[in-house]
């Protein structure tokens, strides 16, 4: 028991490191950007950069740590993502932790943390966030907690337990409305936006370090094949964005669901629950448009990569029409 103590010591504290480490970056843009208004006011010039200011809860969507599955390359989750095609990048404070079940999201100590960057003046020149966006929902669900909400194959069962699934959901619409009364004491007024995932292939793909796979072992364990089970996560996720849009459907709570689901195809999944960098992007671009952000276009990794397929078919197209147009040449004989 003391050990697993001292584990979870040192999880939180690392915990604590890298959101500070992130944090700490976006203050430091943020002064930046302060600086160069507070110039061309002195100037009496205009000022061309003015971006965003977000507070980020949420889960691996929003701190995937390496890029697709390749762990020697940088991160490529929705928020990086969002500082890559949006121009100017967007200030992204963030109280997310890839891992984190809503539940935690809204847990007292995720609760205390997000308080701290609203209270923190500094970081916001308006005085509060321009928009909170979120990630939440997923790992409730996800995981060895999947089998929880599924019916035994027997021949008869449909799928998805309507009476144990619906009690999730139900959790999952708490910790959003505790987000809500969190936000109208703190930072009244401020826009919510969140998303809805997207519809995976339980294919027992997981990502590196031992982490995943999280749907298909539920599946094999409840007795269903490969193709029912993709349409059960399918209902699954349905069944959670029909949640969220009864969220959105209230005014007072000025929740705004950015439509996701339907953007992936099964090229764009690094694993079983998160998309590869392109992936990745297509979501963030979601997220850019529903929150009136310009986007650089097209965007500049995509763009350089279009670009180099296109050179290197053009090159070996020409070469093809300079060997088949070379004449043969005469074989000497001895």
């Amino acid at each position: 028991m003391a050990v697993e103590l001292d584990l979870h010591t040192q999880l939180q504290a690392q915990i604590e490191r890298d959101l500070a480490t992130w944090n700490d970056a976006q203050q430091k843009q943020s002064m930046r950007y302060r600086a160069a208004r507070e110039a061309a006011t002195a100037l009496q010039a205009d000022f061309h950069l003015a971006p965003k200011h977000l507070l980020a809860i949420g889960d691996s969507w929003f701190d995937y740590p390496i890029q697709g599955n390749n762990p020697l390359s940088g991160p490529s989750d929705i928020k990086v993502q969002l500082q890559a095609i949006c121009s100017p990048s967007p200030i992204i404070y963030s109280t997310a932790h890839r891992g984190d079940a809503s539940t935690d999201e809204m847990s007292l100590p995720k609760q205390e943390r997000i308080l701290q960057l609203l209270m923190d003046k500094s970081k916001w020149p308006s005085g509060k966030p321009d928009a909170i966006i979120v990630s939440a929902g997923g790992n409730d669900v996800a995981g060895n907690n999947f089998s929880i909400f599924l019916d035994y194959n027997d021949g008869a069962a449909s799928g998805l337990n309507a009476q144990r699934y619906t009690g999730v959901l139900a959790i999952v619409r708490s910790s959003y409305l505790s987000l809500f009364s969190l936000r109208d004491r703190h930072a009244p007024g401020v826009p919510i936006y969140a998303h809805c995932y997207d519809f995976p292939t339980p294919n027992g793909v997981p990502a590196p370090c031992g982490y995943g796979p999280w749907l298909k072992p539920s599946l094999d364990f409840c007795n269903w094949p490969a193709g029912a089970g993709k349409v059960i996560v399918h209902d699954a996720l349905a069944q959670f964005k029909a949640m969220l849009d009864g969220l959105a459907a209230d005014p007072s709570n000025k929740f705004h669901v950015v439509p996701t689901q339907g953007t992936l195809n099964d090229t764009h999944w690094a694993n079983e629950l998160h998309p590869d960098p392109t992936g990745f992007r297509m979501i963030a671009q979601k997220f850019a448009t529903a929150l009136g952000m310009n986007q650089l276009s097209p965007a500049p990794a995509l763009e350089a990569k279009a670009s180099s397929a296109k050179r290197s078919t053009k090159t070996a197209t020409t070469k093809k029409a300079k060997a088949g147009k070379r004449k043969p040449e005469p074989v000497s004989g001895r």
